[in-house]
């Protein structure tokens, strides 16, 4: 019997459990899944940050820790984990992603704010079409990848930006440093779908926000350190950035004196844009534990130098 260890705490495990069992019983796997075994018994470990364990030196016969949440930064700097790290990619969470992008996109970009603030008065406008408004994504993973797809069918033309060479049918690729000027010289709605690792990190700085055209917006679904905070609210207060739509934070909840809450030309979302679902995710799970067992490559297992 394949012995899995939840070990992403007792809110999670009241969610989860009946799906995993589901998913694993779908694949006919005989699994015995608990939220304590002793340790050396341990094949697979169901894992969230934040959880309290936090030392896997005793888990000496684990194949994999699975982790329930796309980022990965929060444990992959863990010493003790030893064995391979599987991160998820859920496809619940994609569709959630994308809808998420896709309807704030086109919130800007009808100017739907605009209307929002003159309801009291007859004010027209005509916004262009999305074939006129260029749009921007740092990070061409699963998630960028899909959120470029879904927009250039909506009729924007999309440029896409990752650290390496990458090719997405219909979307303009650029790469590396000079790459990142060019994808950022004509965007109007810039979103950022990348891992936060130190190459990463204040990605978005007085630097690059200058480089943007005057009042284009900015959507964070990703992670909160893409951006340097400061310059950004700098950039705000002088118009070279119109908007920006802030989904994830340095530090969450998002403190209530951080300038974010009561800035005129920002809108906070409470980390509401990608959530993983218990379905879908358990099948993922279940999954990798299914090619754990058939001695075959796991799927989404993190690159430990890259950090993701």
């Amino acid at each position: 019997m394949i012995k899995v260890e939840f070990a992403a705490g007792d809110t999670r495990w009241a969610v989860y459990e009946t799906p995993l069992k589901q998913a694993f019983a779908k694949l006919n796997l005989d699994v015995d899944l608990q939220t304590r075994h002793a340790p050396q018994d341990v094949d697979y470990i169901v894992y969230a940050p934040g959880s309290d364990l936090q030392d896997f030196t005793p888990y000496t016969n684990a194949k994999a820790v699975l982790n329930l949440w796309a980022g990965v930064e929060r444990i992959i700097g863990n010493e003790t984990l030893t064995m391979p790290l599987c991160r998820m990619v859920d496809p619940g969470l994609t569709t959630a992603m994308v809808e998420w992008v896709c309807g704030h996109t086109l919130r800007y970009h009808l100017e739907i704010d605009k209307c929002l603030n003159t309801q009291n008065r007859w004010d027209p406008y005509v916004p262009p079409l999305a074939k006129d408004r260029p749009v921007t994504i740092l990070g061409l993973g699963e998630l960028g990848q899909a959120c470029a797809s879904a927009l250039t069918g909506l009729g924007f033309p999309v440029t896409g930006w990752s650290r390496s060479k990458r090719e997405v049918p219909g979307v303009t690729c650029h790469h590396g440093d000079q790459g990142m000027h060019d994808a950022l010289a004509n965007a109007q709605i810039v979103v950022l779908l990348l891992p936060d690792t130190p190459a990463t990190q204040n990605l978005l700085n007085e630097q690059s926000l200058s480089n943007l055209p005057k009042g284009a917006r900015i959507l964070n679904p990703g992670r909160g350190p893409l951006i340097d905070d400061d310059a950004l609210l700098a950039a705000l207060d002088t118009g070279q950035i119109g908007h920006a739509t802030l989904d994830v934070f340095r530090v969450e909840p998002l403190p209530l004196g951080h300038p974010y809450w009561t800035h005129p030309n920002v809108t906070v979302t409470p980390h509401i844009a990608a959530e993983t679902r218990p379905s879908t995710a358990a099948e993922i799970i279940a999954e990798n534990v299914r090619r754990g067992e058939a001695g075959l490559e796991f799927i989404y297992q993190v690159d430990r130098d890259r950090g993701y």
